[in-house]
């Protein structure tokens, strides 16, 4: 995706997610362009992928419109999510890790000791945080050799914020958003210690337990409508 279209397309995710583009709201592709001062194509593009994601549906012949979005449809696609990650969890661990993914999962794992060892986060450290989660999740999909699972996976992720690649923070708690991602961490920790004792059980309950303390990210959801202060850390496909 070209530069102007990634820019479209996260405003536009924050927009929805804050509420100032409301459920049912109607979006046409020239007067987006006009607005973010960009081409047709890149908010053509933008459409689509946020189509796909769940967030936006066509609206007749022409245009789209915000998708009307409850906690409720969060939640459960992320319980969703729980459920399939955590069987990749167990697979992977009664396959064993190979080496490759022994150092991938420790990279993550380090990086994020780095970034929470200071005490606090800024936004910017939770984009960091947003790429190593997002490589620690991959690995562990990659290593339960199971295509279904990340066929699944994907198929999840087009509902709305499924996706472990959609971070939702709230920009005026950045210390109680540093407790929520440094305990998120902790649990990588602790996911990788029962991958590399092959214990598939632990690695399960650990890997659904990880995705159900998202579950928070809907709350956030909710409180959020309306305020600009929310911000969705999403990158584009």
């Amino acid at each position: 995706m070209t530069k102007p279209g990634q820019l479209v397309l996260v405003a536009l995710r924050k927009m929805i997610a804050s509420g100032e583009l409301a459920a049912g709201e109607r979006l046409m592709e020239i007067p987006t362009a006009e607005r973010f001062g960009v081409s047709r194509m890149p908010v053509r593009i933008a459409f689509r992928t946020l189509e796909q994601e769940g967030l936006l549906v066509r609206h007749g012949g022409r245009g789209f419109q915000v998708r009307a979005l409850s906690a409720d449809d969060i939640a459960n696609a992320v319980e969703v999510r729980g459920v399939l990650e955590g069987l990749a969890a167990r697979q992977s661990a009664e396959r064993g890790l190979s080496e490759q993914a022994h150092a991938a999962l420790l990279e993550c794992l380090e990086q994020g000791d780095a970034l929470f060892a200071k005490g606090y986060v800024t936004e910017q450290d939770l984009e960091v945080y947003h790429d190593l989660n997002m490589r620690f999740h991959q690995v562990i999909v990659a290593s339960s050799g199971n295509a279904a699972i990340a066929e699944a996976l994907a198929r999840n992720d087009h509902r709305p914020f499924a996706s472990v690649s959609a971070l939702a923070i709230d920009r005026h708690a950045m210390v109680r958003e540093y407790r929520r991602f440094n305990f998120a961490h902790m649990q990588h920790h602790a996911v990788y210690d029962a991958l590399s004792n092959r214990q598939g059980a632990r690695a399960e309950a650990i890997m659904r337990e990880h995705a159900n303390a998202t579950l928070r990210y809907a709350k956030v959801f909710g409180e959020a409508e309306g305020s600009p202060d929310f911000t969705v850390i999403s990158r584009g496909k």
